[in-house]
């Protein structure tokens, strides 16, 4: 009977630990592919913001590149890249952020040969001189249609290789063609899964009965490492076919399933002397199997208290795994985040292209004075691209930008003066009722004017079809400011899903869903909340609520 406990046991505590630690390596496979992910995803913003930096476009077009390594420098330490290259039309090295670099020809590297080809940001892996990889996106840059130079972003990922290392387990990625681009060692750079990998024969049954220590409880290995019978786990990483592969030795496994069986065994002992007691009824034997029981209790007590502790020291990091990883998730949706950048600057550009048009034509009149106020307006309207693009970068760092008492008259007018070369374009009747009073909140005003605007675009674009477009501004103070924006289209059908990211009812191209979700998001960071509902007559009505400072501070007192 005690054989076969302990069989049954050793086969079911294997099962289950060994489950266990596969359980905790694609936890901590998962958290990897994160990080990995939010870097790329971070690195590849970077080449479209730079192919569009007018600066760089009239250094490529002017051959005058004095000042290009240290712009370069100074975008290295806002996005902390691994290094940026910009190369002129030949490949040769006209800025960098390495001035070693200067000079030197990449006419034939692959960064330079796939941007050159391609429109769009290209991902490119190549080995690197001093061993390992370079991971970079790379965009070609035009003027006036033609190849003026490509712009490169190496991604730091080889400072999870150096955070790997640190770690028990062997960690490897590999690419789609199955081949080690990171591993904790770097002598597996470049080769194939299975040259890192080797299958031996399962060991004989007599080989394993003279180490039943250290192999009692050991699983047939998955794969073989450095001779050493590991635990293999796999995961995608969802990015161009790439693959984590984990490598964990049994030897916790075994320590545990050994304690296991170790008390087991320890627990007949004491069965069968206890039985050999009541058998010999003798006074001696009493004694001395009362003292064993008693000194095989005490060290079972310690062996099961050790136990203990390690269980709940093993609860605690895995508690800590988890929220680090969804901190992890929270830094990739950043990533994700970025494609708002475009449907945030549409609307600056768009007044930036307007009054460079009225500029022009006051300047063919001969009329500077009036063409200078345009000038500055375009100056503003810079200013506040910079603005959004600063707040995007701190996204992931949300309730950090400080507050200020922010009258919401002024936001509204502000608004309206932002939106006025779309309502120039168009016949649309604007209705403002506004207090005489100021009403005053608490909240960064860039950011809600920002909601302001979306909520006019969206009431712009509702109207588009209507005979007789409207749009109504009211505002209401009280315990709450209320701003209230109705326009007389069609209104809402889907109420379930309209602050949702990428949900739009508009045709592709117009839009891409995101300006109701960041709407939405910046209210709820202000205090404040944004609702909606269709009209009595027709038409959508947004609500934007926030507490007044006053009520805020009679209602706490």
């Amino acid at each position: 009977m005690a054989i076969g406990v302990v069989l049954v046991t050793n086969r079911w505590m294997s099962e289950r630990f060994t489950e266990t630690t596969r359980n905790r390596a694609e936890l901590r496979l998962a958290f990897y592919s994160g990080n990995i992910i939010s870097e790329l995803q971070r690195t590849s913003i970077v080449p479209l913001l730079l192919s569009g930096d007018p600066a760089i476009s009239e250094a490529l077009a002017k051959g005058e590149f004095s000042d290009t390594s240290r712009r370069l420098m100074g975008v290295q330490d806002e996005i902390n890249a691994a290094s940026i290259l910009l190369l002129d039309s030949d490949g040769i090295v006209r800025g960098a952020t390495n001035r070693n670099l200067l000079g030197t020809n990449h006419r034939s590297r692959p960064y330079f040969v796939q941007a050159s080809r391609s429109v769009d940001t290209v991902f490119s892996t190549s080995e690197a001189p001093g061993g390992g990889f370079d991971f970079t996106y790379s965009r070609v840059i035009l003027f006036e249609g033609k190849l003026a130079g490509v712009i490169v972003v190496a991604a730091d990922l080889s400072k999870y290789e150096r955070a790997w290392s640190g770690l028990q387990d062997v960690v490897l990625v590999t690419d789609s063609e199955n081949k080690v681009v990171l591993a904790t060692e770097s002598r597996w750079h470049g080769m194939s899964l299975d040259e890192v990998t080797t299958t031996t024969d399962v060991p004989s049954v007599f080989d394993r009965a003279l180490s039943v220590t250290k192999g009692f409880a050991q699983n047939p290995p998955d794969a073989y490492l450095r001779g050493e019978g590991v635990l293999r786990t796999d995961a995608r990483v969802p990015f161009q076919g790439w693959r984590m592969v984990s490598f964990a030795a049994y030897d916790s496994v075994r320590e545990k399933v050994n304690g296991v069986l170790a008390l087991e065994i320890m627990g007949f002992a004491i069965f069968m002397t206890m039985t050999f007691y009541i058998l010999s009824r003798r006074a001696w034997s009493q004694s001395m199997v009362a003292k064993r029981e008693s000194a095989e209790l005490r060290l079972l007590n310690s062996r099961l208290s050790r136990e203990i502790a390690e269980r709940e020291k093993v609860q605690k990091t895995l508690e800590v795994a988890e929220l680090t990883l969804a901190q992890s998730s929270k830094l990739a949706a950043l990533g994700e985040m970025s494609a708002a950048v475009s449907h945030e600057l549409n609307q600056p550009l768009a007044a930036m292209k307007t009054y460079l048009a009225g500029a022009r034509l006051l300047l063919v009149r001969k009329r500077p004075e009036e063409a200078l106020s345009s000038f500055q307006r375009i100056d503003d309207l810079i200013e506040r691209m910079g603005a959004i693009t600063r707040q995007l970068k701190s996204y992931a760092r949300k309730g950090t930008e400080a507050l200020e008492p922010v009258d919401l008259r002024q936001c509204l007018s502000t608004a309206l003066s932002m939106m006025e070369p779309q309502l120039k374009a168009r016949v649309v009747k604007i209705t403002r009722t506004l207090p005489r009073q100021p009403v005053m909140v608490l909240a960064d005003r860039l950011r809600l004017e920002q909601v302001i605007i979306n909520l006019l675009r969206n009431a712009l674009d509702a109207t588009k079809d209507v005979r007789e477009p409207r749009v109504d501004l009211i505002l209401t103070a009280g315990k709450q400011g209320v701003i209230l924006v109705r326009d007389n289209g069609p209104g809402i059908k889907e109420f379930e899903n309209i602050f949702e990211p990428f949900y739009t009812t508009k045709k592709p191209g117009e839009g891409v869903g995101l300006g109701l979700a960041i709407s939405s998001s910046i209210m709820s960071d202000l205090g404040g909340r944004l609702t909606a509902h269709n009209a009595e007559d027709g038409g959508a009505v947004f609500e934007m609520h926030l507490p007044v400072i006053g009520a805020e501070q009679e209602a706490a007192e």
